[in-house]
């Protein structure tokens, strides 16, 4: 069976471009803000990891990590956070927050996916 992976992101493109090399392997959900993805999430659906963008309307990405990350239910679930600054103080907040990565936007697909393989597979 398929592993499952949950993208959260506003911009669309990323969405598309994530499901077209994520997809094949594994069992892909996009959604495009924070506050559907707890809803999902709420709703049973429970992935085997997590990639979250940082800046995003409605919930920043950070406040999701923090919600994740202190809700017994998903606190296991791995989180990649995605970001388009190369800030190595928010690399470190994060990850002392329970991120398993950070990447930076944009990012080489590949890349993605073999850290994706090295959490999860």
């Amino acid at each position: 069976m398929k592993k499952k992976i949950l993208l959260v992101d506003d911009k669309e493109t990323i969405g598309k471009v994530a499901g077209i090399y994520l997809g094949k392997d594994y069992d892909f959900t996009y959604i495009e803000n924070p506050l559907k993805a707890i809803q999902w999430l709420n709703e049973g659906n429970l992935p085997d990891l997590i990639i979250s963008d940082i800046r995003m309307p409605f919930m920043m990405g950070d406040e999701f990590l923090h919600y994740m990350k202190t809700n017994e239910l998903f606190k296991s679930i791995p989180i990649v956070m995605l970001s388009s600054e190369e800030s190595t103080t928010e690399r470190i907040r994060l990850l002392e927050e329970g991120a398993e990565d950070y990447i930076l936007k944009p990012f080489n697909p590949l890349e993605l996916k073999i850290r994706i393989k090295k959490i999860i597979d």
